[in-house]
């Protein structure tokens, strides 16, 4: 599911790029560990599904500290790379309302599906109670997918709202070309009348 499209690609590469910063140096996590006090950034694991969701809700839960983490870091490194990149992920993702909307609903999905996955998971669980299990998860996303989005919306601009953010999502440039001159009167002569006549 998360390797599904470019936009769960990106979400959670940016989730490895926050805890590769900090992981790199003991420094550097000590930074993290200064602002953020209750979970520390976790990697994702392609073999161990669970981190998936460890990784989304240490952001969740804290994204003003893990942003404050990462200004603190991007201002105290000598490193040119080491201050751009903070300050990059800070400025253009957690600080991005469509990140923190991605993020609000990966948690929400990504805690359903793990609900049901760890109770499948015992050893004395039974053929019955697993497919009462995957109903209620089908039931879960049906019910997210017509009242889901709209919770998250409302939970993610309380979010923005008290980390200073608009709750807007930003547009794209769209880069315009300018004509040559020239390009104007190939294109005339192109679609001349007299260039079309059979």
């Amino acid at each position: 599911m998360a390797n599904s499209c470019h936009r769960a690609i990106s979400f959670f590469g940016v989730l490895q790029r926050i805890y590769t910063i900090f992981s790199s140096s003991t420094k550097r996590w000590k930074i993290l560990t200064d602002n953020v006090k209750k979970l520390t950034v976790k990697t994702l694991s392609q073999t161990r599904w669970e981190s998936h969701i460890e990784s989304v809700r240490v952001i969740q839960s804290q994204p003003i500290e893990i942003r404050y983490a990462l200004i603190e870091l991007g201002e105290t490194s000598l490193d040119p790379k080491i201050k751009s990149e903070p300050k990059c992920l800070a400025t253009y993702e957690i600080e991005n309302y469509k990140f923190l909307l991605s993020m609000n609903i990966w948690f929400e999905l990504l805690h359903g599906v793990n609900c049901v996955s760890k109770n499948l998971q015992f050893k004395d669980m039974h053929m019955d109670s697993a497919i009462d299990h995957l109903h209620g998860l089908v039931s879960f996303l049906e019910d997210f997918r017509e009242n889901g989005f709209e919770l998250a919306i409302n939970a993610t601009k309380e979010i923005a709202l008290k980390m200073g953010i608009e709750p807007l999502f930003r547009e794209k440039r769209v880069m315009h070309r300018k004509k040559q001159f020239d390009e104007l009167k190939v294109m005339i002569l192109y679609y001349h009348p007299k260039n079309h006549l059979g």
